[in-house]
């Protein structure tokens, strides 16, 4: 049963997130919290995202940013090792919280950002951000979409940022994973349920790749903030004992 669960979850997950710019985990979190433990959640997941955006790189890497890879690349690596250590370490539920809070909030400042030539996107700022977000995938094992306001406000559109944001990605879940071995959180059934997450998505990002090509540029706008403001409140829905004990 958890075998056709993660692989169906994940299929599902891969094929939506294509058309979304991502987001794939939020998809699986939930599936994957009916069969295992929250504490081997984050190394499963880090393994099939290894292979699913390792999947994606070649299926658009003619279209792959490098100026936002070069600044995004070193503040990555060093805030997935962090993130990674930290986890080992303790576990904060209430940081899914205020990410969630962040994801909503976001599409509001995306908004302003569009109508104002004063909060742009350069591409520097990729490297603080890329830091950000390895840190907190790291600690908690997802942030979502966390950047995706970031590259549609810098001009990321389609197969560019599925390309672009599928390399980020793909660097900051290798480090992970060597992090994740280094400090022994790995084990053999982590590593195969997290070869199942990377075998489903395989069709979903083949699929999703051909729906993707027959989207117009504004409706896949449109998709991927629609999926920015669920994720968010997905996530603090998932977190509303947190909000209860603070209330």
């Amino acid at each position: 049963m958890i075998i056709f669960g993660l692989l169906g979850a994940s299929f599902i997950g891969w094929f939506v997130s294509s058309l979304a710019g991502g987001g794939s985990p939020l998809i699986l979190i939930p599936v994957m919290s009916l069969f295992l433990e929250a504490s081997v959640i984050p190394p499963i997941l880090t393994i099939g995202m290894l292979f699913g955006n390792g999947q994606r790189v070649a299926l658009y890497w003619q279209e792959i940013d490098l100026e936002l890879t070069y600044w995004y690349l070193p503040g990555a690596i060093l805030g997935a090792i962090l993130g990674v250590f930290l986890f080992t370490k303790l576990q904060l539920e209430w940081l899914s919280l205020l990410l969630g809070l962040f994801l909503i909030i976001s599409i509001f400042t995306y908004k302003l950002a569009e109508q104002s030539t004063l909060l742009k996107i350069k591409a520097w700022y990729f490297l603080p951000a890329g830091f950000v977000y390895a840190f907190l995938s790291g600690l908690i094992g997802s942030t979502g979409p966390l950047l995706n306001p970031l590259y549609l406000n810098y001009g990321l559109e389609k197969e560019k940022m599925i390309g672009t944001k599928s390399t980020h990605v793909l660097v900051v879940h290798l480090i992970k994973i060597i992090a994740y071995a280094g400090f022994g959180v790995l084990s053999s059934p982590i590593i195969g349920y997290g070869l199942l997450i990377g075998v489903g998505a395989f069709p979903g990002n083949w699929l999703g790749q051909k729906v993707l090509a027959r989207i117009e540029e504004r409706r896949f706008r449109q998709i991927a903030i629609a999926f920015i403001l669920i994720s968010g409140v997905m996530l603090v829905w998932n977190q509303r004992k947190v909000l209860t004990f603070i209330y």
